[in-house]
């Protein structure tokens, strides 16, 4: 990735869990940040009343200029805040592309477009455009032919699209990376260095995730200039008001009858199970549907349209529980009640913060519950998250109906 001027920084004092560098005051009501009319009639109209702790910090530095490296806990506002400062800084007389907002999956990236068309709505002349796999290529090289101020996607997708000419970054102004420890990471890495290249040396850069390690910040100053950071302490990053179990299966084929027991005893309204592997959602898919359980199922190995249909099936309630792997850990607005861990995600603990922030999201309350065997791989990544993370996962109750408390 190519490299840009050195960071300079000051850290201000922390507040309210944030450490916050290089930062304006804190901006309280949405009327203060002088949103033109259209777009402030969209914020109401979408049912926001004032903005979260990140929207407060990240949304001005955005409609500034600045570059912007921001994390915040799990459903705590994160994409409204790129959102709005995305639809905050373009013109819509003009129709190029003008913000690029990256994701790393086909369902966080709908989600956003979905938010930003939303919001967006009675920003007249505005195109919002999506871009990602799945997609027929001619029907995105089509919608960009439009107007397409906003363009959401997949890294692979918008890189192709820029790549063909399609994609007209002459007049961006802004570039977005959504989950970007994920998009930095070595998986997507090549693409986003591809991506950097072709775009204008001078463009924003705005960073958002819940989590960051050690070498993805040190690489986010190779290419952010003079950033305002806005993190989180370490103590604080997984969210209070979600209380976190553990269950001692001793031995893997214990799990299941685990679950059972589990599922039913406690009252839920929605809950999502999360596994290591696409085999073993089908798995348990399978074994939890001949013991008449009623549940849905998605992996990255399913096509868009089945992708979108069991979601949706679950978000309107029509199923309550599904099985998931990691596809649905980062970004799923699904007003969850109970998430289960039924494997561990031992190498990537990131994940666990994501996973279990699937419950509790904006204040609410939730439960997090881990199926926990005996084996050494189980015990090793269970005292790894609660040391990195700082936070404590206790034995699950006998009086399982504490939880609804």
């Amino acid at each position: 990735m190519s490299s840009r001027s050195a960071n300079k920084t000051q850290t201000s004092c922390p507040q309210d869990g944030f450490i916050q560098t290089n930062i304006t005051n804190l901006v309280k009501s949405f009327d203060d940040f002088h949103f033109d009319h259209s777009l402030l009639r969209g914020v109401y109209s979408y049912g926001w009343e004032k903005p979260t702790p990140i929207q407060q910090r990240a949304i001005k530095p955005m409609m500034d200029g600045r570059d912007t490296l921001a994390q915040a806990q799990s459903g705590t506002g994160k994409t409204g805040a790129f959102t709005l400062g995305s639809l905050a800084v373009v013109n819509v007389a003009d129709p190029s592309p003008q913000v690029l907002i990256l994701s790393p999956t086909r369902e966080l990236a709908r989600q956003t477009h979905e938010v930003t068309t939303s919001v967006g709505h009675f920003m007249e002349g505005l195109g919002v455009v999506m871009c990602v796999g799945g997609i027929p290529v001619r029907r995105n090289i089509d919608a960009l032919a439009a107007a397409s101020q906003i363009v959401v996607g997949t890294p692979g997708r918008l890189l192709h699209m820029i790549q063909c000419g399609a994609l007209r970054v002459d007049n961006l102004q802004m570039i977005i990376l959504d989950e970007a420890d994920e998009m930095l990471d070595r998986g997507f890495r090549d693409n986003m260095y591809d991506t950097f290249q072709s775009i204008p040396q001078n463009t924003q850069v705005c960073l958002f995730s819940a989590t960051y390690n050690d070498e993805i910040l040190e690489i986010t100053t190779r290419f952010l200039r003079e950033p305002a950071k806005i993190l989180v302490k370490k103590e604080e990053v997984t969210l209070d008001g979600i209380k976190q179990f553990y269950v001692q299966c001793e031995r893997e084929e214990c799990k299941f009858e685990v679950l059972c027991d589990l599922y039913e005893h406690i009252s839920i309204q929605k809950l999502v199970i999360f596994c290591n592997s696409q085999r073993r959602t089908e798995w348990l898919l399978d074994n939890l549907e001949r013991h008449d359980f009623t549940c849905s199922h998605m992996h990255g190995g399913m096509t868009t349209e089945e992708r979108q249909l069991k979601y949706k099936l679950f978000k309107t309630g029509s199923t309550r529980v599904l099985i998931t792997t990691d596809l649905l850990a980062r970004g799923m607005d699904a007003d969850v009640s109970v998430v289960v861990n039924y494997d561990l995600p031992h190498r990537d603990l990131p994940s666990y913060i994501h996973r279990i922030g699937r419950s509790g999201r904006f204040g609410k309350k939730g439960v997090a519950i881990n199926l926990l065997t005996s084996s050494h791989q189980d015990l090793q990544t269970i005292s790894e998250i609660q040391h990195r993370y700082h936070t404590l996962i206790t034995e699950l109750p006998s009086d399982i109906a504490e939880l609804e408390n």
